[in-house]
């Protein structure tokens, strides 16, 4: 693109076509083998994760959901309330470590197997192969001038892509909204606002990153492209093409023997480029654009058997074991070093603390608010009184009778229920009147302690600091 800019003397044009870079769509060729058989196991387990885990039933209710309106968490067995987003941090921190983990060991293997992103594109892409034909059927179809067969096929191939996108979307909601209630909502046409907006959400989102945008979010969107470099050393495995067994390469027929012909054993046939996601020639080295998804290495050593040549020219392997010629038990012997050797220490001893804590946690919490419009009051008896909200919540999967008590002050009594039952996965407020004899605590604020205990359970209690105000 030419822009003319003004000038006193003369128009000055400037050439900025330099500075974008036109995008090309990328007809992905199909690939069979070992590592697409893996990348279909991922796209299998993830996707059977997804779309069946909020219709699965646990004690009555969905086994995994987060519920917005309740303010609740229900995982299985486990419920967490805001009380417990450290669990959420640590989580965090774990996927975070184990990204690091991932990377330093085998580059980029999350975006090649796990990501969303690769699974929902791998998820359309395949769907569009069925309905338009493999790449060269798909590149003419493309070329032709829009008519009633191209339009029927587009139709056809974007109806299911939005079907597709749509159900994910109401499968995504009913992770915050109960699946089976969202589903009951939309067949009597009760869906709510909110609900419509994110179904319709995530469903464009979809429709649009996994049909149309496709290697452009890996390429230009996904920051993890831009600083996956860094967590890189020379023994991370990578997607490589050996070079100095490929090159010089060129075009030979059949039987050849490309020693003799002072020929590497690349063919150069262009397969592994036509394969890729994203459209890069892993001939030309490691590059950002590589989602490690090793369709290249499938190609690769299909090719490599039609013309009698050894497996292995596109290969996961390190730069030190391309440089120095490791055997494959000295690569693996280096993925042990300091740095993942760091990085699973910390990630063990993160998991092993959660896991401790999330099988000993109590299942009742308990927030103690006092009455802030009065601090104390004198009764009819003379006692001095203080006013106390307990919140009392049961994370248990079944309900508790509670004993509420107070201590920390000579003679200090609650009046109000000292009994309270609090169902399964609930909570409720009580208000408790805590009083003393006058004189027997210092002027001021009193730490005092309260203590709920339930009937049936003696490890289950919970202890609340406060401070009682005298006069």
């Amino acid at each position: 693109m030419n822009k003319a800019v003004s000038n006193p003397g003369k128009p000055v044009v400037i050439n900025t076509s330099g500075l974008y870079e036109k995008h090309k769509t990328v007809y992905a060729r199909s690939v069979k083998g070992l590592f697409n058989n893996w990348r279909w196991g991922m796209v299998f387990f993830t996707q059977a994760l997804f779309y069946g885990l909020c219709w699965i039933d646990w004690s009555g209710r969905q086994a995994v959901l987060f519920h917005l309106v309740e303010r609740k968490f229900y995982i299985f067995g486990m419920v967490f309330w805001p009380q417990d987003a450290i669990y959420l941090a640590v989580l965090l921190v774990i996927s975070a470590y184990l990204l690091f983990l991932v990377t330093a060991v085998g580059g980029r293997l999350f975006c090649g197997y796990a990501c969303p992103q690769t699974v929902y594109t791998e998820l359309f892409m395949w769907i569009e192969r069925k309905v338009e034909g493999e790449r060269p059927a798909r590149m003419k179809l493309d070329a032709q001038p829009m008519n009633s067969r191209k339009f029927r096929i587009k139709l056809a191939k974007h109806s299911v892509w939005l079907l597709v996108a749509l159900w994910t979307g109401i499968t995504f909601v009913g992770y915050f909204t109960p699946v089976k209630e969202l589903v009951v909502s939309m067949v009597n046409h009760t869906l709510g606002s909110w609900e419509i907006f994110w179904i319709l959400f995530y469903a464009a989102f979809l429709y649009l990153m996994a049909g149309f945008m496709r290697e452009q979010v890996c390429k230009y969107m996904c920051p993890y492209a831009r600083f996956q470099g860094v967590m890189f050393d020379p023994d991370t495995l990578i997607i490589t093409y050996d070079a100095e067994r490929g090159e010089p390469r060129a075009l030979r027929k059949k039987g050849i023997d490309a020693k003799t012909s002072n020929l590497g054993d690349c063919v150069d046939c262009g397969i592994c480029v036509q394969v890729c996601p994203t459209g890069i020639d892993i001939r030309n080295g490691l590059q950002y654009e590589c989602i490690a998804c090793a369709a290249c290495i499938d190609a690769c050593d299909t090719v490599m058997d039609k013309v009698g040549y050894p497996r292995g020219l596109v290969r996961y392997s390190t730069e030190n074991a391309m440089a120095k010629h490791y055997a494959p038990r000295d690569i693996l012997a280096h993925l042990m070093r300091p740095r993942t050797i760091l990085y699973t220490s910390i990630l063990l001893l993160i998991v092993a603390a959660t896991v401790w804590s999330l099988t000993t946690r109590i299942p009742l919490k308990v927030d103690v608010l006092r009455d802030r419009s009065t601090l104390y009051r004198e009764a009819d008896d003379g006692r001095i009184e203080n006013v106390f909200t307990l919140h009392i919540m049961n994370t248990d999967e079944m309900a508790h009778r509670y004993a509420i008590s107070v201590s920390g002050v000579e003679g200090i009594d609650i009046s109000g229920e000292r009994i309270i039952e609090v169902p399964a996965a609930s909570n409720k407020k009580v208000l408790v009147v805590a009083s003393v004899e006058d004189g027997v605590a210092s002027k001021g604020s009193n730490k005092i302690l309260f203590e709920i205990r339930a009937m049936n359970h003696d490890k289950i209690a919970a202890r609340e600091k406060t401070t009682f105000f005298m006069p």
